[in-house]
């Protein structure tokens, strides 16, 4: 099995600037914005085969028993996300491997995907010398 997980990037930043700034319009904006973009996600995924697990908010988690190419599907994440808002994901063979996998990419760049297998190669070649 291969799960993956997908979170937007500096959402909580961007909805404390909305309050901040007063701008009602702009939070609502974002939020339609986002049920938007987790739903295109979802519909995404599903179309390679994937089970949703969770959909709300700013993320997605889903799984499959199905061989697939994630950074081809990662790309096409990419490409149906608005401008403004880019996306983490992780995957992993279980919930906490992609939830690790997920962190990394956060850690390390935002608006990647890390794979838990990966990891440690990822963050040797990160480090500076």
């Amino acid at each position: 099995m291969k799960y993956i997980s997908i979170d937007g990037d500096d959402i909580g930043r961007k909805i404390t600037s909305c309050y901040l700034s007063n701008d009602h319009l702009r939070l609502a904006e974002l939020s339609q914005s986002l049920q938007d973009s987790t739903k295109a996600i979802s519909t995404l995924l599903q179309e390679h085969g994937f089970d949703i697990i969770f959909c709300a908010a700013d993320g997605v988690v889903a799984s499959t028993e199905s061989a697939i190419d994630l950074n081809s599907i990662f790309t096409e994440i990419r490409n149906i996300s608005p401008d403004g808002l880019t996306f983490s994901a992780g995957s992993g063979e279980n919930l906490r491997e992609c939830y690790i996998a997920l962190m990394s990419a956060k850690s390390n760049g935002k608006n990647c995907l890390h794979d838990y297998s990966k990891i440690d190669g990822l963050i040797e070649d990160q480090k500076i010398v």
